[in-house]
């Protein structure tokens, strides 16, 4: 007789499973998505309070710079060895690593050691996003499958909301159970990650055939060789500045190891980390250049909407945080109904075109908010731009997974998420680098435009703006590097005489939404090329077994 149990087991082996089972597995994979994504903006809103505490003010970027360079490197090696491993060990690999990261940067006593813990940290990270959407490119057909992702990034907004709110209460408690409040933005992830491991261990029970590989050492090395200096000097280049000799150094050793990394995929062939065979489909390609693009805008543009939130209209980080709830209502909504849409139809190509081109007027709607712009009006372009968003990020990875052979998901999904990643670095090193070089000039034009405001001039001669309008007279202020270093003086500052300011930044910010429009734009004309395939109605586990099956009775009859 056949228990319940061991038709769990075939149904999971063949990759039939049914909604109930992938419900349960879904859990899992949720929580250790929330893992990542919650980290991403808990510690963002923390970083200063931390860096404070351990006297490394000057050194923060590191620690985010760090975490970044791990984090892309190791998910196009996280796709490649649960390709050859199985997704179970991989996932509960990245879980534990970052677990452990984690209660390591609790730990810290300086900036740098910090640092340290959170690359380590970054290497778990890599694959907690990549694995668990490979996981569901095994278990749910394309058809089915965008239906199920639209959960994750109901995950992902939520904790993008959740994040800014928790590190601004762990960063203001001087200690919570005799530790130090900014702590706990490391220590929650603790108990979070453990029960993740947890629920993974019991219900993630999917059947993994091996097939004969090597691993690609070559491949790794010149990427590593590659990714640091680049994605380094992204970081770093506004401070170090651009054409300074770090930087110069920086590009040749990353355009060697990018060479060194082509090299080394095409002496791999099939068994590279990144098989160069996948970018022959029309459809990977196309996918992966409107990742790499639409990447560049939407981390680009959004970038420096939580610096208009907390400069301009002066909101804490946790107000910010909460302010920015359409635009994570805009992702969710927009995923959701596209992922219903796209379970019913089967089609998906128009869904990246509609997003591309609400992002393309979220952005152009963003160009159009200045310093006095009701915050309401500001709240209705989040939401446009959201919607393009969630249009987007779903349907360019299912294509991908939808084009390669099943035995190739891992690594096409974590390939989407890896060139993501690369563009969202690009798009945020130049479009913070627009913002605060093209600063000094505005807040100087704004000033000089103040200048004949009788609001101006009478708060200038007011004496308690002595102080200020000596500095201002000095230089001090204004365009100075101090005042785009530390903006925190904007506080305490008569509204009439930090007005000049504000005004200046938003001309800043504006330029940058110009600039990532223009970045969109030309992803929007990419995925005008993307084909419109029809989506597979078997998951990559069915779709597996079939190729085995055909390949068996192909072989014939064993003797």
């Amino acid at each position: 007789m056949t228990t319940d149990a061991t038709a769990s087991i075939e149904s999971i082996d063949d990759g039939g499973l049914t909604h109930r089972q992938i419900l349960t597995i879904l859990v899992g994979l949720m929580m250790g998505m929330f893992l990542a994504a919650l980290d991403q903006t808990i510690v963002a809103t923390a970083i200063r309070t931390i860096a404070d505490d351990l006297h490394g003010l000057s050194v923060q970027a590191w620690v985010t710079t760090a975490y970044l360079i791990t984090s892309t490197i190791t998910t196009p090696l996280y796709g490649k060895l649960s390709d050859i491993y199985g997704r179970k060990p991989l996932f509960i690999t990245a879980i534990s690593v970052f677990v452990v990261g984690s209660l390591a940067c609790s730990f810290a006593t300086s900036m740098y050691q910090l640092a340290g813990f959170r690359a380590l940290q970054g290497i778990g990270a890599g694959g907690l996003f990549s694995m668990a959407l490979a996981i569901i490119g095994d278990i749910v057909p394309p058809r089915e499958r965008a239906k199920y992702q639209g959960y994750f990034l109901a995950v992902f907004g939520t904790s993008s909301v959740l994040g800014p709110v928790v590190g601004g209460f762990f960063a203001g408690q001087a200690t919570i159970l005799g530790i130090t409040g900014w702590r706990w933005v490391f220590l929650v992830n603790v108990p979070i990650g453990i029960l993740a491991l947890f629920v993974v261990n019991h219900t993630l029970n999917i059947a993994h055939h091996p097939h004969p590989h090597r691993i690609d050492w070559k491949g790794a090395v010149a990427l590593t060789v590659g990714l640091v200096p680049l994605l380094t000097v992204a970081e770093q280049g506004r401070e170090w500045g651009w054409d300074s000799g770090w930087a110069i150094t920086c590009y040749v050793i990353g355009l060697i190891g990018v060479a060194a990394f082509f090299l080394a995929e095409r002496s791999m062939g099939d068994e590279a980390l990144i098989p160069l065979r996948l970018f022959k489909d029309r459809t990977v390609s196309i996918s992966t250049v409107a990742n790499v693009v639409l990447g560049m805008g939407l981390f680009g543009g959004v970038s420096v909407l939580p610096l208009y939130l907390q400069i301009v209209k002066g909101s804490s980080p946790t107000e910010a945080g909460l302010q920015l709830l359409p635009l994570t209502l805009g992702i969710m909504s927009g995923s959701i109904v596209s992922g219903q849409i796209i379970s019913r139809t089967g089609k998906y190509r128009v869904f990246p075109i509609i997003g591309a081109s609400l992002m393309l007027v979220g952005l152009l709607l963003f160009a159009q908010v200045g310093a006095d712009t009701p915050i309401w009006q500001t709240m209705i372009v989040m939401l446009i731009f959201g919607l393009g968003l969630g249009n987007c990020l779903q349907p360019l990875v299912l294509a991908i997974q939808n084009a390669v052979s099943p035995r190739d998901i891992g690594v096409g999904t974590a390939s989407a998420t890896f060139f993501r990643q690369i563009g969202g670095t690009l798009g945020v090193a130049i479009f913070l680098s627009i913002l605060f070089s093209s600063l000094p000039k505005n807040i100087a034009s704004s000033f000089a435009a103040a200048k004949n405001s009788p609001d101006f001039i009478a708060a200038l001669t007011d004496p308690k703006n002595a102080e200020f309008a000596k500095q201002l007279k000095s230089g001090a202020v204004g365009g100075s590097s101090s005042t785009l270093n530390d903006s925190s003086f904007l506080n305490g500052l008569d509204s009439r005489l930090a007005h000049p300011f504000l005004v200046g930044f938003s001309d800043s910010m504006q330029l940058v939404f110009l600039s990532a429009a223009v970045v969109v734009a030309i992803g929007l004309v990419v995925v005008c090329f993307l084909p419109a395939n029809e989506l597979r109605t078997q998951s990559g586990l069915q779709a597996a077994q079939s190729e085995r099956d055909a390949a068996a009775l192909e072989a014939g009859p064993a003797l």
